[in-house]
């Protein structure tokens, strides 16, 4: 049996376009982003589920409808005041719409989070009884009041959530040294891709046709293949070596690439559309 993935929109969002495609260097990426005067088009927030023979595994929660409410994000942060706009209905959230698909939460083998932005983990409530695996290092960066100046908000997680770190194994896939299998196949895995944070990761589908779902690697795959780092990566040239270990895997095999926040994305996977098939790669 294939594994089938789905495109779960949760909502919309609009950021700066520095955000998106940065035109400083270093610490000044994101002066520029919260100086930044315009905004981007609507884009999805999207989280997938992996339909497998051994269960269902969801990849990101998407964000909650309670952006909207006052006080939900710190009125302090600068980014939360001048670089994000959300539209979420609470008939978006994750366990609507999966509820509406027929899957049910206790149905769920795993639950990975690429990150622990609001935008990837405000969805985190409906899944009561679950284990969330996380990149540990996302995992302690994001706590505490050091956390919230980062722009995650700990202080928004269910009480009982219980976080599992994610534990590779030494076995390339790839350009990417080290994986951690979900399923007893190996076929769907998850991959390390620092940059957007320290401890974000990916999952990979594999097939005649592999599928990456990427988070927040770039925000679309042209930016991915023109090697543009966005402008809150806290280190770019970490960035650019994840995008590039990215490029590499597509020119080496058909990859479909997801990212979180392409409107192209869910039309790509519907056509299951490789990204070397659709233009050729950058060189260097």
């Amino acid at each position: 049996m294939s594994s089938k993935v789905h495109a779960i929109q949760t909502g919309t969002v609009r950021i700066r376009p520095k955000q998106m495609a940065a035109t400083a260097r270093g610490q000044m990426r994101l002066a520029a982003v919260l100086l930044d005067d315009e905004w981007s088009e609507w884009v999805p927030i999207h989280a997938w589920l992996i339909e497998h023979e051994e269960g269902p595994i969801l990849v990101d929660t998407g964000e909650t409808s309670r952006v909207h409410e006052r006080g939900y994000h710190p009125r302090w942060h600068p980014f939360y005041r001048r670089a994000s706009r959300f539209r979420v209905r609470p008939d978006d959230e994750i366990g609507p719409v999966l509820r509406a698909m027929g899957v049910a939460m206790t149905d769920i083998r795993h639950v990975v989070l690429t990150h622990l932005h609001t935008d990837h983990a405000g969805g985190l409530a409906h899944l009561v009884g679950q284990r969330i695996r996380v990149d540990s290092r996302e995992l302690d960066g994001a706590r505490g009041l050091g956390g919230r100046v980062k722009g995650y908000l700990p202080h928004r997680w269910p009480q009982w959530i219980d976080f599992e770190p994610v534990r590779f194994e030494p076995r390339p896939f790839g350009p990417f040294p080290e994986r951690m299998p979900l399923t007893s196949r190996g076929d769907v895995f998850v991959v390390p891709t620092p940059g957007h944070t320290p401890g974000h990761v990916s999952v990979v589908v594999e097939g005649e046709v592999s599928i990456f779902i990427a988070g927040d690697t770039s925000y679309t795959e042209d930016l991915l293949r023109a090697g543009v780092v966005d402008g809150v990566s806290p280190d770019e040239n970490v960035a650019r070596k994840t995008m590039a270990r990215i490029r590499e895997l597509a020119a080496e095999r058909p990859l479909v690439y997801l990212p979180s926040h392409d409107p192209a994305a869910a039309e790509r996977l519907a056509h299951m559309r490789p990204m070397a098939a659709s233009s050729p790669l950058p060189r260097g």
